[in-house]
């Protein structure tokens, strides 16, 4: 079997097994119907019990203030060319106890959702439904106000470029040398098109210069 067979088998997912998530947290993601991935599932390696399964290896409570959340670690099990393969990880959760308007409410179905999601979590690393999550670059997972990846990696720079062109405007001031006269130099529409080698260079310029006052 070549390494992308399953992967690319099961990455697509129709449109009849998507769901557009309209509210809460996960509002702007796409839900995929559980028994799809049952159906990939049995079609790639045949029925559950027989071609693939999947076998809970622990289950636990964690609390929260007034509110609980169910958690399940699951091995998920699939048979290629007559041998088992060896065990494919998955964690999933659900809300036990949720704090609502009118109080908190206790699901008795919390452990068989968080084992649904664990499962998706196993599949997703077939590649079943990968599409949707490519697409999408993000998870149920990630914070909404974290920064993403790219983001994360540009926060450093920004922060650095806006100390450099508080510095340089710090410069400017204490010389009282004219913006205009540092755009000709550079030949700049504005201070913000300035490169970062361009701010520092003038801030090395203008640290030579004298204070406004003594230039007076």
């Amino acid at each position: 079997m070549e390494n992308m067979t399953i992967y690319d088998a099961c990455r697509s997912v129709p449109e009849s097994a998507k769901k557009a998530i309209t509210a809460g947290r996960l509002k702007g993601k796409t839900d995929i119907n559980p028994m799809w991935r049952i159906k990939r599932l049995t079609e790639q390696f045949g029925p559950c019990g027989i071609g693939w399964y999947y076998k809970p290896v622990r289950k636990w409570l964690e609390t929260h203030g007034d509110e609980t959340a169910a958690f399940v670690d699951i091995e998920l099990y699939v048979k290629i060319g007559g041998e088992w393969s060896m065990p494919i990880a998955g964690t999933g959760g659900s809300m036990f106890a949720a704090r609502q308007k009118d109080g908190v409410y206790v699901s008795d179905e919390c452990y068989k959702m968080a084992s649904t999601d664990a499962i998706s979590v196993a599949c997703k690393q077939l590649g079943i439904g990968a599409d949707v999550y490519w697409d999408a670059d993000r998870t149920k997972y990630d914070d909404p106000k974290a920064p993403t990846t790219m983001q994360q990696a540009e926060a450093p720079v920004d922060k650095q470029r806006a100390e450099l062109i508080g510095q340089m405007q710090a410069e400017l001031q204490r010389t009282g040398y004219g913006a205009k006269a540092v755009l000709k130099t550079y030949k700049a529409s504005d201070l913000g098109s300035l490169s970062n080698l361009q701010i520092k260079d003038c801030i090395k310029r203008l640290k030579g210069l004298p204070d406004r006052e003594a230039s007076a």
